[in-house]
């Protein structure tokens, strides 16, 4: 599933807009990685988003 496990972003629905103003369906989804880090010795697998991945990495929690 398209959803990432520590902030909760998942897919957006929208319309794509044609020049003749048709709207067609159109799915965004996020920008998802599976990343490994340790947590109290325990190595721990999880799918993130890139913009959470940017923010731990600035609060120092992941090298």
């Amino acid at each position: 599933m398209q959803r990432c496990e520590l902030t909760g972003k998942g897919k957006q629905y929208g319309h794509n807009v044609s020049f003749s103003q048709r709207h067609t369906q159109k799915v965004w989804k996020p920008n998802l990685q599976t990343k490994t880090f340790t947590v109290d010795g325990k190595k721990v697998t999880m799918k993130l988003s890139t913009q959470a991945i940017r923010t731990l990495k600035k609060k120092g929690l992941l090298v």
